[in-house]
């Protein structure tokens, strides 16, 4: 039964959220590993909130496609009940964790972006499917909770550096791609039939006669957010004093950033001219990207400390070995 939950909490993705308010801690220069692993705790139980509520909210439209009754509410291996109980029980603790901490400190302002946090992100599963472009509510959700993790390290939040504002952002728009791009093919063909009114379908992405056609206005966003992210992740090497001192160091820095973004737009180009649309080889590439776009803030984080290089490994990690575990692949996870 483990297992079942570890599913409806979409555990291949979780160690990714999870590390969020940590990034901000690190961008705030906090590298000590309790105060890390708890904000990771926070990380996950709000990520496991999140995708159960979606879930819920979701059943009526998903229970009638085949290819994810594999997910615990459409196979029936969880009801409703017990997976509302989840889902409050996953919004509590980390609430309960998130305010122990504030009350430690006396500063209660980290509660409130928390707050704001969980909002945006119900807010999202609550209207995704019937307006499009709300994937802008998670993108907030996700800026919120890396900004959470910074404002832990503070007593004003006119003590957060600009460089842990660029991280919020960097967090934000690399979930933004995951979501209009990835999220929108990954359930087109579903989606489509069922008449969702996502921000791929509004942009004309369709599936028909078992082909995938993108639109030119699609293709342009999904490789704008992109480029747009790689930018953003260079710009402290050119502003803030920390970066500026180029080392053979830096070098071997920037080289893996590049191999990372000319490997995110390769998997980009093939998933959006995927053909014949067939949704295991859609997870596959985008099973592929996830776990490499989410490397260049750890990389860049590696300026502060050489250490926190180590985050880029965790969310493959995390995913791979819950795809084994839990679906018996490497990059497909079933409840994707």
């Amino acid at each position: 039964m483990i297992r079942e939950y570890l599913k409806l909490a979409r555990s291949f993705n979780a160690v990714l959220t999870g590390i969020s308010p940590v990034m901000g801690a690190i961008a705030m220069e906090q590298y000590d590993i309790v105060t890390l692993l708890i904000l990771f705790l926070i990380g996950f139980f709000g990520h496991t909130f999140g995708f159960v509520f979606n879930d819920i909210i979701d059943y009526n439209i998903d229970k009638t496609s085949e290819e994810i009754s594999d997910r615990p509410l459409l196979s029936g291996t969880i009801s409703l009940r017990n997976a509302w109980i989840f889902a409050i029980v996953s919004l509590i603790i980390p609430f309960a964790i998130a305010g122990y901490i504030s009350y430690q400190s006396g500063f209660y302002m980290p509660i409130i972006i928390l707050i704001l946090s969980a909002f945006s992100i119900a807010l999202y599963d609550l209207i995704s499917k019937k307006l499009p472009f709300m994937d802008i509510f998670v993108a907030v959700g996700v800026f919120l909770f890396v900004l959470y993790g910074a404002s832990t390290q503070v007593s004003s939040l006119s003590e957060i550096t600009n460089l842990a504002w660029i991280v919020c952002v960097l967090g934000a728009i690399q979930v933004l791609f995951m979501q209009i791009v990835a999220g929108g093919l990954k359930d087109i063909e579903n989606d489509y039939k069922k008449g969702a009114r996502t921000g791929a379908i509004k942009l004309g992405v369709r599936v028909k006669n078992g082909m995938l056609y993108v639109s030119k206005s699609f293709w342009c966003i999904a490789f704008g957010i992109q480029f747009v992210d790689i930018i953003l992740v260079f710009i402290p090497y050119f502003l803030f004093d920390r970066f500026r001192n180029f080392t053979v160091f830096t070098y071997l820095q920037w080289g893996l950033l590049f191999l990372i973004s000319a490997l995110m737009f390769l998997l980009s180009y093939r998933l959006l001219h995927i053909g014949k649309f067939d949704r295991k080889k859609a997870r596959k590439y985008i099973g592929s990207h996830y776990m490499i776009n989410f490397c260049i803030v750890p990389i860049m984080l590696m300026n502060l400390n050489p250490w926190a290089g180590l985050l880029m490994f965790f969310p493959g990690l995390g995913f791979i070995l819950s795809n084994v575990i839990l679906h018996g692949t490497l990059l497909q996870p079933k409840t994707m």
